[in-house]
């Protein structure tokens, strides 16, 4: 079973049952880093809430081709900058910095130090930038700069359609120049349309996303714990099945290699006559709340029941949990 609500619809439909929806476990596996104010949204309207991250964030060392493409978008070879994670314009924006700082240096080496100090802290965007997200803009907007010349564009909805529809992003055209700041492997933004347009993308990642080396374990731990509280038996009409918040694919297919080994792990001890302390709890043991259609899609292939959300509001996220329980 799956639906897609947009953000007013999942908000009437939250605060048409929220007095009424059973009590729900939610489990949030966004990084530790970005988890916090979904934890917070969603305890404080009563629901119990576990963190299991599926993704850490590791930073990539910066390459010589990744600072080569800083010098050429510092230079005005790109159109536009589309940073895609707080993560990415927080590295972004560090490296930036240097590159300004060495520029000002050399071109002040005979002035005095005072002019330097002021010249360091004035950063001036070559191309638009393009923030996807709140969350990313804040990152740019909150940098403590002294003089910068920069505004942050940001979507109107912060997904593929909403991107695509950015004036910045809609008159781009066949040879222009497109730079992305992202994490390896992450959401592939614009990229099949515009290359179809005929447009020039060049990407730095300068992190990637790994599965937390305690994943598992914590997994194994709280479905130990959530069995043992409802003697043993799977979900019933008395314990709705517990919802998983994923917000990439990535994510999702670790949390699938956890959720299968832990339920081989359960067979093999019965196979062998051992009483399990997990249940061999599968894949469609939970419901979930996805981000956007390539994740999705990936539910859906599964026959997992699932809502598609287009943000990670906390708010969006709540009201989705609320309609797929009613």
């Amino acid at each position: 079973m799956s639906s897609t609500l947009n953000h007013a619809q999942l908000i009437a439909n939250s605060q048409s049952n929220n007095e009424s929806s059973l009590t729900q476990v939610v489990i949030n596996t966004r990084p530790v880093e970005r988890a916090a104010a979904l934890t917070d949204h969603l305890q404080v309207a009563g629901l119990t809430v576990v963190e299991i991250p599926m993704l850490t964030l590791q930073s990539r060392p910066t390459t010589e081709q990744d600072m080569t493409l800083m010098r050429q978008w510092l230079a005005g070879d790109y159109k536009a900058l589309v940073i895609v994670s707080p993560t990415a314009a927080a590295s972004g924006l560090a490296v930036w910095q240097a590159l300004e700082h060495q520029a000002q240096n050399h071109d002040h080496d005979h002035d005095n130090n005072e002019r330097k100090d002021i010249a360091i802290n004035a950063l001036q965007a070559p191309s638009y930038l393009i923030a996807v997200g709140e969350a990313t803009a804040s990152v740019l907007n909150n940098a403590k700069i002294e003089a910068s010349n920069y505004q942050v564009l940001q979507p109107h909805i912060a997904n593929n359609e909403g991107m695509l529809a950015m004036p910045e992003i809609e008159r781009l055209q066949a040879g222009d120049k497109l730079l992305v700041w992202r994490g390896l492997g992450g959401r592939r933004l614009l990229v099949d349309t515009l290359l179809a347009r005929g447009v020039h993308i060049d990407s730095i990642a300068w992190y990637e996303r790994i599965m937390p080396v305690d994943a598992m374990t914590q997994y194994e731990q709280w479905l130990q714990g959530f069995l043992a509280r409802n003697g043993m038996q799977n979900t019933s009409a008395s314990q709705p099945k517990p919802i998983v918040v994923v917000s990439s694919g990535t994510a999702f297919e670790h949390w699938e290699s956890i959720v299968r080994a832990v339920a081989e792990k359960a067979l093999k001890k019965e196979t062998a006559r051992e009483t399990p302390a997990i249940l061999p709890y599968k894949l469609s043991d939970f419901a979930y709340v996805v981000l956007g259609e390539r994740l999705a899609n990936m539910v859906a292939e599964q026959q997992l029941s699932y809502w598609r959300v287009e943000d990670l509001a906390p708010e969006t996220i709540l009201a989705a949990i609320h309609a797929k329980a009613c």
